[in-house]
């Protein structure tokens, strides 16, 4: 959390259609005096069309009145590369065990989704598949063409 100017910053991680007063988000949320009930039933109606769980990065912005505004990022890359790769999580040694193999259309399909991130926004796509595939690596997934 930092603060600019007079508005707080909150950064949280939480499933899709999954946002509940409970901790996390109540407690993070509450501290900073916003209403986490609030939060929970617009980021549950704007994750609908996600797959429930889903991991989802927000970034909320909190007001000195104590309104709020929040924006949402695409799931982590990590997360959908095991995702794509069928596999539970990532390997305890990456450079010598594998966990799972996925296609470059897959890493396209996932450079996709990242560059509808708006930090993403101004790469090339090309680049961005760069960093997907870098990141499977890290993670244990072998890429195959």
């Amino acid at each position: 959390m930092s603060q600019t100017g007079k508005n707080l910053l909150v950064k949280l991680i939480v499933g899709a259609g999954q946002a509940a007063p409970a901790p996390p988000v109540g407690p993070a949320l509450g501290s900073k005096g916003v209403k986490a009930i609030d939060f929970c039933k617009e980021f549950n109606a704007r994750t609908a069309n996600f797959a429930p769980g889903t991991p989802i990065p927000c970034l909320l912005t909190v007001k000195p009145d104590r309104t709020f505004t929040f924006e949402m990022k695409s799931p982590p890359t990590a997360w959908l590369i095991l995702k794509a790769a069928g596999a539970e999580k990532g390997a305890a040694q990456p450079k010598k065990e594998t966990v799972g193999t996925i296609s470059l259309k897959h890493i396209y399909e996932i450079a996709k989704i990242k560059k509808s991130d708006g930090r993403h926004a101004d790469l090339d796509l090309k680049n961005i598949c760069r960093q997907v595939i870098s990141n499977a690596e890290t993670v244990g997934v072998k890429v195959v063409p």
